[in-house]
């Protein structure tokens, strides 16, 4: 088995859906049909499972899965994260980012300033945002900032390498 930052949850097992080890699928994916284009599936018990068929049900997804033939087999596996390996995931574009990249990078203001670690990355709607965890000593007394991950007005560059992000960003704010 890989280690576990070679992994990527793409989605969760949901409740039994029949008797006949049918599962509701909660998918993390762009489109959530997307989640059944990646084989195989690592399930959080660290097995492997491939999808042996599935169907939209209503605004839900459904999946049969190999190997689970009935209500107690899917209960088994009820809330396990679905994962698969990192380099199944699509290349990306320049100035294209998995949020799972950006996390842990250091932010650094066009002037220097070390803002600090990138905690986390969500959606708001109108764009990603940085939550990023300050230093210790910040000199402005800051614990925490959010700064909008939108490029050239606020990320000036992003050095995947380097794991640093430079954005334009005043640290008092």
């Amino acid at each position: 088995m890989s280690q576990a930052s070679d992994m990527v949850v793409i989605g969760k097992i949901g409740a039994p859906y029949g008797v006949q080890g049918w599962v509701k699928i909660n998918s993390f994916t762009d489109t959530p049909e997307g989640i059944f284009e990646y084989r195989p599936w690592i399930l959080s018990d660290e097995k492997e499972y491939l999808i042996d068929q599935w169907r939209p049900h209503g605004k839900a997804l459904v999946a049969k899965i190999d190997g689970i033939d009935s209500r107690d087999d899917a209960e088994r596996i009820k809330n396990l994260d679905i994962q698969i390996f990192a380099h199944q995931l699509p290349e990306l574009g320049d100035n294209e980012f998995y949020w799972r990249e950006l996390t842990g990078m250091q932010v650094v203001t066009t002037q220097g300033y070390n803002l600090g670690v990138v905690k986390d990355v969500f959606n708001t709607g109108a764009n990603d945002v940085l939550q990023v965890r300050a230093n210790p000593k910040d000199a402005f007394g800051q614990k925490e900032r959010l700064l909008p991950f939108v490029f050239d007005s606020v990320v000036q560059s992003v050095d995947k390498q380097g794991k640093i992000i430079t954005v334009d960003w005043d640290p008092g704010f």
